[in-house]
């Protein structure tokens, strides 16, 4: 699974983003409509949306541990 690091949050906790397709599975429907239910699904774990130019369609989490965020987004889809 594909995720860039980006700067700390204020509290100095890393931050990564993924793209919002790493949250889904075979869902359907258009581009807005899956963006927005990967961001649901997301927010499970504390995702919100990136709101940086360099990355767009991006989910940030903040993680310590990225191998055990990369298993619960896999068991997410």
């Amino acid at each position: 699974m594909e995720f860039k690091r980006i700067n700390n949050c204020k509290n100095g906790n890393p931050r990564y983003v993924f793209h919002f397709l790493a949250f889904l599975g075979s869902e359907t429907g258009s581009i807005l409509d899956r963006y927005k239910l990967a961001l649901k699904k997301s927010r499970r774990l504390g995702g919100k949306a990136y709101r940086g130019k360099d990355f767009g369609g991006g989910i940030v989490l903040q993680s310590f541990n990225i191998q055990e965020t990369i298993l619960k987004i896999e068991a997410l889809k």
